[in-house]
């Protein structure tokens, strides 16, 4: 009896403890403010900020690649590529590929790191322990450059002019040029075929990486820039059209465009979300396109966009930054 009546008094006391906290939020001294209702606080939804990592690398980040462990960053308008640490951005070298070359994209092979140059119609090849060049390969010319490139596990596939470069990995050795649509700027691989966004004709191709047969070619929106793959399906960002396209991997099929407006540029998958850069910096989610964040980077434009397994990196093309998210 004697515990079963100290429960209740506890209770009663916690009611009235309770009802006095409410009325006084209700009720605000003479003169000032009432205090913040801690129910209300209890309710609250908390948003992600507009707020990221910034760490210096070269004028004009194009584009962005992860090794496994550090980032590495394609420096268009110094002509250099940078390495960070991906886990502080801790800046680990800063590789000079030459007066005029222009890098543009860069891609992971699993060892090496390949940067595809504009300015020279050129590809090298990086090892990515040292940075040291280990090969430049020429592909396409300063009027019809390479783009972005994919590693399907063997080969590089470079797109360039109205073709698709295969390239062998472990030499650089061309293995083939395969026709494909107008302008192709990005390749991605899905674990079974390659595919190329034709920037030119607003199409993308489906390649078969064994002999560049092409599968299918499925349209998209206007000028069709940067594509990603989530496990299923492609994802395409059309610059001109400020939407992104949704489609089946196996067939192509669209099932969705989503407008995200402001000339959606480079895109990529963290697992679950796609995030497509612009001036801005959108996040989508995967299942639907439902737009879940809008992301400011003050001062610039986002350009290129990789996932480091925890993190998203974005390239700011005025501010010689890569922002961490």
């Amino acid at each position: 009896m004697t515990i079963n009546n100290v429960g209740v008094s506890f209770a009663w006391i916690l009611f009235f403890a309770v009802s006095a906290l409410a009325q006084s939020a209700q009720e605000p001294a003479s003169g000032n403010p009432p205090p913040n209702n801690p129910l209300k606080i209890a309710q609250l939804k908390w948003y992600a900020g507009n707020t990221t990592t910034a760490f210096s690398v070269g004028s004009e980040p194009y584009s962005i690649a992860f090794d496994g462990a550090n980032m590495w960053v394609a420096d268009f308008g110094d002509g250099t590529v940078t390495k960070l640490r991906a886990n502080d951005g801790t800046k680990l070298g800063t590789f000079t590929i030459g007066r005029g070359t222009e890098p543009f994209g860069v891609t992971f092979d699993g060892a090496n790191i390949w940067v595809s140059n504009v300015g020279t119609g050129t590809v090298n090849k990086l090892q990515a322990s040292t940075g040291k060049i280990l090969g430049t390969f020429p592909v396409g010319t300063p009027t019809d450059p390479p783009g972005w490139m994919a590693f399907d596990g063997e080969n590089l596939w470079v797109p360039y002019a109205n073709s698709v470069a295969k390239l062998r990995a472990s030499d650089g050795k061309s293995l083939g040029t395969f026709a494909v649509g107008n302008s192709p700027t990005a390749a991605a691989f899905d674990g079974s075929s390659v595919w190329v966004t034709n920037t030119g004709d607003g199409t993308v191709s489906k390649m078969r990486p064994s002999d560049g047969t092409i599968l299918g070619t499925f349209p998209v929106g206007s000028r069709p820039t940067g594509l990603a793959f989530d496990g299923a399906n492609i994802w395409v960002a059309n610059r001109d059209s400020g939407t992104v396209s949704k489609l089946r991997a196996s067939d192509g099929s669209t099932l969705g465009t989503f407008n995200i407006g402001d000339e959606p540029y480079a895109i990529a998958f963290d697992g679950t979300h796609i995030w497509v850069t612009n001036s801005i910096v959108t996040e989508l989610r995967a299942s639907d396109g439902t737009v879940l964040n809008i992301f400011n980077i003050p001062r610039t434009n986002a350009s290129g966009v990789a996932f480091d397994g925890a993190n998203i990196w974005i390239g700011g093309l005025n501010d010689g930054e890569v922002h961490k998210f």
